[in-house]
């Protein structure tokens, strides 16, 4: 198997047991469930950065990225430094993240979450909107057409923004649908890890406009952001570029702060 796949047999076990730890009707009374999202994609639309930051401890192809910052500083810094939303990776053997990584980045800033989750099931669409995500995203390459649809249309029920995140020509072709609002290019092979941006400039021109372009993995440059800019991506995911420092919020604003130049 590659890590994928096993990353979804795994999450299959979980689900199994939150289920019976936490039902539905309890997340669904969550305060946070009540509250109004705020939308990343349009965020996405008015900015002149399109830097989303993201909070990674970890990865498979990196095993520790950054263990010792806190979510609150880091979640705060990117919203000070001016990125347009913030990634929160939620998967705990993998990537060492977790829910109240999401929750006690709600409580500190105002601006779009993402729940970066490997969403396979209904029930991780309810839970993301109960601990404060804006947006939830979704991998065509572990998803069939239906199942896209199905979660992609209870998210826009729920009021949160779709990410739909592709590698390839057939996972485009596959997943195009009205109920997405960002369409995610992942420049990374998830077989081999290998990152080249190259993916995002070639599927550019399939992406219909109607589509925010996001392009995520392997962006470490401003010249890199510029480039993919006149391919017509509005989104540029930036994660170990800003984690591996010791203060990713500074990194970020330094980062910004280039881009303005």
């Amino acid at each position: 198997m590659d890590i994928l796949e096993k990353i979804v047999v795994d999450k299959k076990r979980e689900l199994l047991l939150k289920k019976t730890v936490i039902p539905l009707k309890q997340l669904e009374a969550s305060l946070l469930f009540q509250r109004e999202p705020v939308s990343l994609a349009n965020a996405l639309r008015k900015s002149k950065t399109g830097v989303i930051a993201e909070h990674k401890r970890r990865s498979p192809s990196k095993s520790v990225i950054n263990q010792n910052s806190s979510v609150q500083d880091i979640a705060t810094g990117y919203m000070n430094a001016g990125a347009c939303g913030m990634s929160v990776l939620t998967d705990t053997k993998y990537f060492g993240g977790s829910l109240d990584d999401l929750l006690i980045a709600r409580a500190a800033v105002d601006f779009p979450l993402l729940r970066k989750e490997f969403i396979i099931d209904e029930y991780q669409i309810i839970e993301g909107r109960a601990f404060g995500a804006d947006t939830v995203l979704l991998i065509a390459a572990i998803l069939t057409r239906k199942q896209i649809k199905v979660l992609s249309e209870l998210a826009k029920s729920l009021g949160l923004d779709v990410l739909l995140e592709v590698h390839n020509e057939e996972e485009l072709v596959k997943s195009i649908m009205p109920s997405l609002d960002m369409l995610g290019v992942n420049n990374r092979n998830l077989k081999t890890f290998e990152v080249n941006l190259e993916t995002s400039t070639a599927l550019s021109h399939q992406i219909p406009d109607e589509f925010v372009k996001v392009s995520e993995s392997g962006i470490s440059s401003v010249s890199a952001i510029n480039t993919l800019r006149e391919f017509g991506y509005k989104g540029f995911l930036v994660g170990e570029n800003f984690m591996k420092t010791t203060n990713p919020g500074e990194s970020a604003r330094q980062f910004i702060k280039q881009m303005a130049k």
